[in-house]
């Protein structure tokens, strides 16, 4: 074979593995049944194709090529491992004698596998940790050391959660399938909840030097859009739209110094207008099926902020109307605090700081920076400055972020305070 066709086989074999590898490795755990062995699997079928494909040349389907390699890498391994465990040979057997023609495949098999993937990775018998770095290597391809920069904190931690969550799912005989009907609710919040918490991780991150990390947000909304095609529930809608909606202001949320700016003060120019609309087309999708849930109202909360040019036309009272039904539909804490801010910014400080006090007062958000940042504010509205010091002191004590860190000191600087 010439060397440009090499060429063309080792860039089409490098083009397939970047957009189909997910897909595969899905089909792999569900024909072997065992993560590590369809992940070892995968890597072989891999080194095949990249000796076998520029000498004898690309398969007319590469994804079916690599699925039925893959299968057949696994029945060796397991003989190789029979001499040890006499049960592997077994499990080979039947391996090989299951009926299997990749080639019969459509788009709808090869997805639902990677439906039941992911629900397999959210599976609520794991541990909200081991879900989300689970979800992210299995369904997203990223490496432990990528998971591990995204969550500050080391790879040896994230391999051990992957580990435990593997193990429980083999030795708890997870089924690696998605729910029946009538346990799909309650297993859809799970997976919901893991994709919200990684999109709220690279929205706003908890710690570290950055505002927002956009690739992780960005995995979010592809594990989004995935669920969309997949299961188009009324609230997949809505975290989708919901997490469109916030990604969309994501560059006018720090200065390019790395600067906090706060809601009403960014220039909303820099919003994405484009996932915006796409982000309001998926609510009223949502809000029509009358099946609608807390995604779905707190992207219609976001909504309304972008329809808002300037920060004084925002509809407060619409706002609070929205988070009145929220708190009744997903009573938090969170969400009554935020709900109280937006009382504030329709009623004025003092009917908000009632409401914050009476929060705080409860001790649930005791340990939330977001919480005490936000009395200061009004506090500070109100010309109560030693309070609003205090306040922001609590905050910036709490707060581990730093620029959500350097904002608030430069509000204590702003009061003629100091940090101490």
């Amino acid at each position: 074979m010439h060397e440009t066709s090499s060429g063309h086989a080792r860039d089409t074999l490098e083009t397939v593995y970047r957009s189909e590898s997910r897909r595969v490795l899905a089909t792999l755990i569900r024909l072997v049944g065992d993560f590590d062995l369809a992940e070892e699997a995968l890597h072989e079928a891999v080194m095949a194709a990249m000796e076998q494909w520029p000498r004898e040349g690309v398969p007319a389907n590469p994804r079916a090529w690599l699925v039925s390699a893959g299968r057949f890498k696994a029945i060796d391994r397991l003989r190789r491992r029979a001499r040890f465990d006499a049960s592997l040979e077994e499990a080979a057997d039947k391996l090989q004698t299951e009926s299997f023609d990749p080639t019969e495949w459509d788009e709808k098999h090869i997805e639902d596998d990677r439906l039941r993937l992911i629900f397999t990775c959210c599976h609520p018998a794991l541990p909200r940790e081991a879900q989300i770095a689970l979800t992210l290597r299995e369904v997203c391809g990223l490496t432990t050391e990528e998971i591990a920069r995204a969550f500050l904190t080391n790879a040896p931690t994230i391999a051990k959660r992957i580990v435990r969550a593997k193990a429980k799912i083999r030795e708890a005989g997870i089924p690696y399938e998605v729910p029946a009907r009538g346990e799909l609710p309650d297993r859809l919040d799970s997976v919901l909840q893991v994709v919200y918490l990684i999109f709220t991780e690279g929205y706003s991150a908890s710690s570290g030097a950055s505002v927002t990390r956009a690739d992780l947000a960005q995995e979010a909304i592809r594990l989004g859009r995935l669920l969309l095609d997949l299961l188009p529930e009324s609230e997949v809608m809505g975290l989708l739209a919901l997490m469109l909606l916030q990604d969309s202001r994501r560059a006018a949320r720090s200065s390019a110094q790395g600067e906090v700016i706060l809601l009403e003060d960014q220039d909303r120019s820099m919003w994405d207008r484009e996932l915006i609309e796409e982000g309001k087309g998926l609510i009223e999708r949502g809000l029509a099926s009358r099946r609608f849930g807390p995604y779905t109202l707190q992207a219609a909360i976001a909504a309304v902020h972008a329809e808002a040019r300037e920060a004084s036309a925002t509809d407060w009272t619409q706002i609070v109307g929205l988070y009145d039904v929220l708190v009744r539909a997903n009573p938090s804490p969170v969400v009554e605090l935020n709900r109280a801010i937006a009382v504030a910014m329709r009623d004025g400080p003092a009917e908000g700081l009632a409401l914050v006090d009476g929060i705080l007062e409860r001790g649930e958000l005791e340990a939330y920076y977001l919480a005490h940042s936000a009395r200061a504010e009004l506090c500070r509205r109100l010309g109560n400055r030693e309070e609003s010091a205090a306040a922001y002191r609590r905050a910036l004590g709490l707060a581990r972020q730093e620029p959500s860190r350097r904002f608030l000191a430069r509000r204590l600087r702003e009061l003629g305070e100091s940090e101490e």
